[in-house]
């Protein structure tokens, strides 16, 4: 939504960003009441940070159901609150905002699972060690029994990060990027019918598209576009 994001306190006449702090109460005296003194922009972002602290000191004390409910509980809130676009800037798709993805799926398998084998349990303490900064287990490393969860969580942050480039293409047309984010679209949404029934390295593919086809609308780097359009010939 287009939001009048640098305001003026009608209290005491302090001056901030929504942008930058996500809130309408200002930041010196509190009032609730104050006016635009910009024009209005397009922003979907909402500053937030991905904290699993207590998630993983639940798992380090090998409770890993209760850290799999914790994980999934922080994940879904950061990724509720989570947006493309800041200020009318596009940001990009982030490792952190994957790994939270993912992290919220897989953890819900483990909460629910009865037994989990060596290479799942693995699998979730090294995601749940490594998200918030980014990191993100290699597609090979994904066990066969959390490959759909993977693929479900991927296509879910693509769908996400495909909204707002579509609310970003309308207020800076290009028909190239329209006609990779149509195919990329329609790759997405088998993926979904499948229920993430991919093999980690397409799922992988993915997310290249949208990060190479955010790129290019945030940089003007055609050879991104270029790579965006490539990857996608590989998987047709």
């Amino acid at each position: 939504m287009k939001i009048r994001g640098e305001r003026e306190c009608k209290r005491c006449g302090t001056q901030w960003s929504y942008y930058e702090t996500g809130g309408v109460e200002c930041p010196s005296c509190g009032s609730l009441e104050s006016v635009g003194i910009s024009g209005a922009k397009q922003h979907t972002a909402t500053p937030d940070s991905l904290d699993l602290t207590e998630a993983r000191d639940l798992a380090s004390r090998d409770d890993l159901r209760a850290a799999a409910r914790t994980a999934k509980d922080v994940c879904r809130r950061y990724v509720h609150r989570h947006g493309f676009i800041n200020g009318g800037d596009l940001i990009a798709l982030s490792p952190t905002y994957l790994a939270a993805v993912e992290l919220r799926h897989v953890a819900d398998v483990v909460g629910r699972a009865l037994n989990l084998t060596d290479d799942e349990e693995f699998y979730f303490v090294s995601l749940l060690r490594g998200a918030d900064t980014g990191a993100r287990p290699d597609p090979s490393e994904v066990p066969g029994s959390l490959a759909d969860a993977r693929g479900l969580a991927y296509a879910e942050a693509v769908m996400a990060y495909r909204r707002d480039l579509d609310t970003y293409l309308n207020d800076h047309p290009d028909q190239l990027a329209r006609q990779v984010l149509a195919s990329l679209t329609e790759h997405v949404k088998r993926v979904r019918a499948l229920e993430g029934d991919i093999a980690p390295e397409n799922a992988e593919r993915l997310v290249g598209i949208a990060q190479e086809l955010g790129t290019y609308l945030r940089d003007g780097d055609e050879s991104a576009l270029a790579t965006a359009q490539n990857r996608l010939a590989s998987i047709e």
